[in-house]
């Protein structure tokens, strides 16, 4: 029979409570057999974190995390696939096929004057800490957890769920609080307001008054965050499948113009604004229907209004439109780069897509077919397309592509034929006379 067992931090004081919608066979293979694993070593060891929330809400969990008191090095010899990982907190990948369970050591409190080990322990003048390794008990862990819907650990070998905060009352009104103070516990990590929108908008979860307040003051913190990182957050933001709704709750907290410096000018553009939400939604329902996606593609569309007004700028200054494009791209680009990475096999596609953008008008003789045929085509046709949804006027460029591609091969020089009528002709070069030989 499943037990179910409370913490409360205000007593200390551990009761019994009612059984609750989970079971031991709902829980990873893989993460049952780490857990079993370190239990028979002589450790505690528990699931814990999200995929305990998940389950709990209905949802199919990502991934399994599992929480012990062993040290990494205690944890890494009982595994034949493992390896220790993290700088600013160790943890270990065990490895089980193309499935990695990441297992993490109690921590203790972050204060230093709590800890009893503080030359593992160290925070910046701003409270950050930049290095993390302050082993502790499961009580102390459930206090350094992030948000209360996230400090559930359950042994699957007993069928017991502990929750330290409250959690469960949380998840049943469907509240996101943080745990502790969130002016504290932000400057910790500043990431963490990032995973506060994150989780408020997959769960449809309100964020808790006292959790929010802070968050838009806190939220140039976020410039202390590696660029490497960050990027790997956006993933996390953009590409969950529920980009849209996040993007909302990052503009709401001031956090989007953080992760994409010169985005408060373009949201200001209504057209600006526009694109954001069609690219968010439709990488939404692409990922709803199944189907792949990219970063580069998102990435293009938040870049996209500052690198056109540089663009339409240089232009203006006398430069070609070929110059003009490839320089504004590296200007925004470097201008991004300074807050979030961007692999090179991203950045060049977004580079392409922007490119092609002014290629498009460009339809006369046999360009069309040669675009046409080209790598990033079809993306760029699909950008084309959120352009001009989102206001932008292009003299109905998208849908005279759309044309072409259902057409055959007669069809399609008819339509170029229609456009040479209106389109640019070369200039004759004036012939000179031949030279004459002067009379000898």
């Amino acid at each position: 029979m499943f037990q179910f067992i409370t913490d409360f931090l205000s007593s200390k004081k551990i009761g019994a409570g009612t059984a609750a919608a989970i079971a031991p066979e709902m829980i990873d293979r893989n993460a049952r057999e780490v857990v079993s694993t370190l239990q028979k070593a002589g450790f505690e060891a528990y699931v814990v974190g999200g995929c305990i929330r998940d389950l709990l809400l209905g949802h199919k969990p990502k991934d399994f995390d599992v929480a012990t008191n062993a040290a990494p090095w205690e944890v890494k010899p009982l595994f034949r696939r493992a390896r220790v990982i993290g700088r600013r907190f160790q943890i270990v990948h065990a490895q089980f096929g193309r499935e990695i369970i990441e297992i993490t050591t109690f921590r203790a409190p972050a204060d230093t004057q709590e800890s009893g080990n503080s030359r593992h322990l160290k925070q910046s003048d701003s409270g950050m800490l930049t290095r993390d390794n302050v082993f502790g008990t499961m009580e102390e862990d459930a206090l350094r957890r992030d948000f209360t819907v996230n400090a559930l650990y359950y042994d699957p070998t007993s069928d017991t769920l502990y929750d330290f905060a409250e959690g469960l009352e949380d998840i049943k009104r469907r509240t996101l609080r943080i745990i502790g103070d969130a002016a504290t516990r932000y400057r910790e990590d500043p990431v963490r307001m990032l995973r506060a929108v994150r989780f408020a908008a997959k769960l449809d979860f309100a964020i808790e008054k006292k959790t929010a307040s802070p968050i838009a003051k806190l939220a140039p913190m976020l410039g202390q965050i590696s660029s490497s990182r960050l990027f790997d957050e956006s993933l996390k933001l953009f590409l969950s499948g529920d980009g849209l709704a996040t993007y909302a709750q990052l503009r709401h907290y001031q956090l989007f113009q953080e992760l994409v410096p010169g985005a408060l000018s373009a949201e200001q553009d209504q057209t600006g604004h526009k694109l954001f939400e069609l690219a968010f939604g439709n990488t939404d329902h692409r990922l709803a229907q199944g189907k792949s996606i990219t970063p580069a593609f998102i990435w293009a569309a938040l870049l996209w209004p500052q690198v056109t007004r540089a663009a339409i700028k240089l232009e203006g200054s006398g430069q070609s439109t070929s110059m003009a494009v490839e320089e504004a791209a590296n200007k925004v680009m470097s201008k991004q780069l300074s807050r979030t990475s961007i692999p090179r096999r991203f950045s060049q596609p977004m580079r392409e897509i922007w490119e092609m953008q002014w290629r498009l008008p460009q339809r006369f003789g046999s360009r069309a077919e040669r675009l046409v045929e080209r790598q990033r085509f079809r993306a760029a046709y699909d950008f084309l397309l959120l352009r001009e949804e989102s206001g932008e006027q292009l003299d109905g460029l998208g849908e005279w592509w759309t044309r072409y591609q259902e057409s055959d091969g007669e069809q399609r020089r008819q339509m170029v034929n229609l456009l040479g009528a209106n389109g640019p002709r070369k200039k004759r070069r004036k012939r000179r006379p031949p030279r004459t030989k002067p009379d000898a």
